[in-house]
């Protein structure tokens, strides 16, 4: 996509692999296997995609997250390979912009040896979503689903410590690049809005999940979320501007690359990829 003389790409990191019980348990079951049905899907599995986002602006390469690595899920991890076949190297990434910390979105900053995966890139990051996964009781009060994120997301933090900067919500992070606070996925989750001029894209991390039943019912609590109220109350939200501000959505496990637009319907929202 073109926005202004840059240039955002769609980059895959492969998918993940999950159980439905993760987003669904304590929905009502019904509906939602009609919402899924309408998309082809069964509420038992589910293989969301890995959509990250580059920018390139002629002067920067800014990578928005950095994908699972080497040790996460198997069908995840190829973030590099997919930056090779577009011609872009580690070191070519001057920022890396991070929604959240987890997995599939910050374990790939170290390799197999726990050395930088990108070595000459700033690791921008929320101040609050920083603290929360350095704090060491987060470890204990997360939840026994989620404590190895909280092992490994201190120790790959620790690791990049040197090369982060710290932001907060409504700071223009880098140029034409606004943080906006999207908490509820995660205590310090951050959307970035991407503006040239009268156009603008939301890279949106995980705040909006998935094209269906976020889209459905947006209001509706999600397992996905560690605060699943606050999580539903920005999704909403957010759909809802982005729907009347005919604001473009990068979102990273929405179908199609992740690119796209929202657009009521029948009282909610749908999600129509660009690339469909």
């Amino acid at each position: 996509l073109a926005l202004g003389s840059a240039e955002i790409t769609s980059v895959s990191d492969g998918n993940l692999v999950l159980p439905g019980a993760f987003f669904f348990e304590g929905l009502p079951r019904d509906e939602v296997n009609a919402i899924l049905a309408a998309h082809d899907l069964t509420p038992d599995q589910l293989l969301p995609p890995c959509n990250l986002t580059l920018l390139k602006d002629g002067e920067r390469t800014i990578l928005f997250d950095a994908g699972s690595g080497p040790n996460f899920m198997s069908s995840a991890g190829i973030l590099l390979d997919s930056l090779d076949a577009i011609g872009v190297t580690p070191d070519d990434i001057t920022h890396i912009v991070f929604t959240h910390a987890h997995p599939d979105h910050l374990w790939g900053v170290l390799d197999d040896f726990d050395d930088p995966v990108f070595p000459d890139a700033e690791h921008i990051i929320g101040k609050v979503e920083w603290d929360y996964w350095r704090n060491p009781n987060t470890v204990s009060t997360i939840g026994e689903a989620r404590a190895s994120f909280a092992v490994g997301a201190a120790r790959r933090l620790e690791a990049i410590e040197d090369m982060a900067r710290f932001i907060g919500d409504g700071e223009e992070v880098l140029p034409g690049v606004m943080a906006h606070a999207s908490h509820g996925h995660t205590p310090g989750h951050l959307s970035f809005e991407v503006r040239s001029g009268t156009e603008a894209v939301l890279v949106g991390g995980d705040a909006i999940g998935n094209h269906h039943i976020a889209f459905a019912r947006p209001d509706w609590a999600s397992g996905s979320d560690q605060d699943p109220q606050t999580g539903a109350a920005t999704r909403t939200r957010l759909l809802d501007q982005l729907a009347t501000d005919k604001i473009a959505l990068m979102g990273f496990h929405l179908p199609d690359g992740g690119l796209g637009r929202v657009e009521r319907k029948d009282g909610a929202y749908r999600f129509a990829p660009v690339n469909a």
